[in-house]
Formats: C-alpha cells, structure tokens, sequence
C-alpha cells in the first residue's frame, strides 16, 4: 500500500493538468482569436451596444434586462449642492459704442467726418465710435447713395463714396449761364448748375470703362426718351439724354458701386438722380466733362 501512493499521486496531478489545460484551448463561442480563450476586446460590449459612440446618429438598442432603480437608503434625497460659479465667468455690464444692429466700420472716423462736411445726413459725433445718432445719419446717407446693404456700417464703399462726395470741387465746372450737367470723371460725381449757382448737389456715377472712355469736353444734349432700346447692348436704357458719340445720362441697369465694371461711355446715374435729371434736362441743355477717369 505504500508504494501504491505514488502512483495515485502521478494520476492525480496528470488529471489536474488536463483539466488546467482544457482552460486555455480554442473556444469557438468566441470567434477564434487563440488569444488564451478569452474573448475579443469589445465582444460584450458590441453585444449591448455600449461601446458605440453616444449621439443622435446612434440608434437605440434594448437592452436584454432592463436595469432596475436602486432605492434609496435616505427618506429624503439630499439635493446637490450648486457650485459656485467664477467671478471671472459673470457678465460686467458695459456700455458699447456699437448700438444693436449697427456694427462700427474700419473707416468710421472718417465716414463721420465726410457726413459733417456734407450735411444733411444727421447729427453726427466725429469720434471714431459709433453712437445711435450716427448710426441714423449713415443709414441714411447709403440708402440715399444706395450702398448696399445699408446698415449703417462705415465700411470701405460708404467711404469712398463720401469722400468723392465731399472732395468735389463744383467751381471747377464752368456752367454759365442756364442749366448745365457737370461730371467730374476723376471722382465719378456729377451735379446741376443753373446760372453758375449748384442747383443739385454732386452724386455718384459711373462713366466708361477701360476701352470705353468717356471724354471730357463740353457737348449739348441733342436727343432725349424716356425709354432708350440700346441696339449694340440689347439693353433698355431709362431716361436717355444722348449728348456725343452715343453717349448720354441714362439710369443704371447695374449695380453701381461695382467699379470694377463701367458703361460703354455713357453717364450712369442712380434712379432717383436719373429722374431727376430728367426734369431738369432738355434738348440745348449743357454738360460739361472734366478730369478723367482712373484706369481709361
């Protein structure tokens, strides 16, 4: 019998050792990955659905037991405390120079400047910041001018503009006597003189483009129509005043800020200042030209 003890102990530590390696053999529940026989990473989770990404483009899937609510051990809940919020995260009330709606532009100094020399658009502060006051006055004047859009922004065009505006020199124009159109070409403004008096303050306009030059010089309106059909352009030409060469007043059939472009010759005008062109134009009326456009 003693001896027979050593064999029982071999037989049971080869069983144990068979059972220990049945541990680690290849199980094809789990798909194989030889990895020690356990599961691939994220197999329990792609069962359930919680390893995918939280978000609306993630569909809902039940879960297989429905979790239960862990009663609570208190009678009452004790509610959270709320964390005190920053001093550096709260609000200061300030007073902004750009009221609601009214952006400040990059030119705004000088656009108030420009808008007090002109008059007629408004109180104005010139301070370089924007204030309600001013807001109106250049609203008022891009709606005038037909700056688009017209929000009261001094941006590079309301700039512009006013300073072509607010630089001619309407003495340069020698009107004599009667009704006389003027252009200054270099600035792009026009404006009506009557007995060497300004009758109508200079406006924008545009003349020819590159290839396409207006001339300067002084001409007589000889032909006039309310409606103008434009054979070469195939284009209806409101409030025609033909003065030279084809060339003549008419209202724009574009926008008119786009310098980029230009007419074929002719004197571009807003619509209000076309009509008003129009009433005050006849056939011998004068228009005079001067300076140049830049880059004709």
């Amino acid at each position: 019998m003693w001896r027979l003890r050593p064999v029982s102990r071999l037989v049971a530590l080869v069983v144990v050792t068979l059972v220990g390696a049945g541990a680690c053999a290849l199980d094809p529940s789990t798909g194989g990955s030889g990895g020690g026989g356990a599961a691939p990473a994220g197999a329990t989770a792609q069962g359930s659905g919680a390893s995918a990404a939280p978000g609306s483009d993630q569909p809902d899937r039940p879960a297989t037991t429905p979790p239960r609510a862990t009663p609570s051990r208190t009678a009452t809940p004790t509610p959270a405390k709320p964390k005190p919020t920053p001093s550096r995260t709260t609000p200061k009330p300030t007073t902004s120079t750009s009221p609601a709606g009214c952006p400040q532009g990059e030119q705004q100094r000088a656009v108030e400047t420009y808008l007090a020399q002109l008059g007629g658009f408004g109180a104005v502060t010139v301070d370089g910041k924007q204030s309600p006051a001013d807001c109106a006055a250049i609203k008022k004047f891009q709606k005038r001018y037909d700056i688009r859009p017209a929000q009261g922004r001094a941006g590079p065009t309301t700039y512009d503009v006013a300073k072509r505006l607010a630089t001619t020199d309407t003495s340069r124009c020698r009107a004599g006597s009667g009704t006389t159109f003027c252009i200054d070409l270099t600035r792009q403004t026009t404006w009506v003189m009557r007995d060497g008096k300004v009758l109508v303050k200079p406006t924008v306009t545009r003349t020819g483009m590159a290839g396409y030059r207006t001339p300067a010089g002084t001409f007589t309106i000889n032909f006039r129509n309310i409606k103008e059909w434009s054979d070469p352009y195939e284009v209806w030409l409101p409030y025609w005043q033909h003065f030279t060469q084809g060339m003549g007043f008419h209202e724009t059939t574009t926008y008119l800020h786009n310098m980029s472009i230009g007419s074929h010759g002719c004197v571009n005008l807003l619509h209000a200042d076309a009509v008003r062109y129009w009433e005050l134009g006849k056939v011998g009326s004068r228009v005079v030209l001067i300076g140049r456009r830049p880059g004709t």
